[in-house]
């Protein structure tokens, strides 16, 4: 009976604690800001600190050979990895004046989704993520944003209200604004890596933004999600990949 009891005291800790993360929002965050990551002794960047310079891939550069390179030492899934680096050469090429590094988009795609691996999610042979990541409902509760269906839950399986959709958490709403066919296959998917990167990439980039700035990256990122907590997370995240968890050139 003891045991009994036990267990379903266990049982009962387990159940709550599930209960408070499905509470914050979204995908468990994978960084967070410790007090010497650069950021000063308070853990805070402002709006005014840029990420350190990075050097942009080359156009000619062969980008599986470079994500097998460097997949292992950045930590990062190859295919995933191969996506950031696309999106940073195709967004380079179409608006050379943002400025985009890889190292963000892999900062938010650590952030929203663990690299497309939240909760056991992989990319099979088309890049597509399995199973897709389907965001909470953002109905108003646990803190939440009240954010009705734009979609008829074509994208997010929710007719509704709206949900985050993909690797790179894209709203339904803004998806029709900044999706992108990353892989030519002429679909725009949010499940699809090569897509959802790219679409991430033009969304920061839009309005004219140069993210080699301390204001445009912050701009940007806060654009992609209005917290300052989130912006830290990300610029930490970012800053490991440009700095001391930079891959080595292939």
């Amino acid at each position: 009976m003891r045991n009994q009891t036990l267990l379903l005291c266990v049982s009962r800790i387990v159940l709550l604690m599930i209960v408070a993360a499905m509470a914050t929002g979204g995908p468990p965050r994978r960084y967070s800001p410790p007090p010497t990551s650069g950021l000063g002794i308070s853990g805070e960047a402002s709006r005014d600190t840029p990420l350190p310079r990075t050097a942009p891939l080359p156009a000619g550069t062969d980008v599986v050979a470079w994500a097998r390179a460097n997949a292992g030492r950045a930590d990062i899934p190859e295919r995933t990895l191969r996506a950031y680096a696309n999106a940073e050469i195709a967004q380079r090429r179409s608006n050379p004046g943002c400025g985009l590094s890889w190292v963000t988009l892999a900062g938010i795609g650590s952030v929203e989704s663990n690299h497309a691996t939240y909760r056991g999610a992989d990319l099979d042979d088309a890049g597509r993520v399995d199973p897709p990541i389907i965001g909470i409902a953002l109905d108003g509760s646990g803190g939440t944003a009240a954010i009705g269906d734009s979609d008829g839950g074509r994208l997010d399986g929710d007719s509704g209200g709206d949900r985050a959709v993909g690797p790179m958490q894209f709203l339904p709403s803004t998806w029709v604004t900044y999706g992108a066919d990353g892989n030519g296959d002429g679909v725009r998917d949010p499940q699809q890596i090569d897509d959802a990167v790219l679409g991430a990439a033009k969304y920061l980039c839009s309005g004219g933004r140069d993210t080699t700035s301390g204001s445009g990256w912050w701009s940007g990122v806060l654009a992609y999600n209005a917290s300052e907590d989130y912006a830290r997370e990300v610029w930490t995240a970012a800053d490991s990949y440009a700095t001391g968890g930079r891959p080595v050139e292939s």
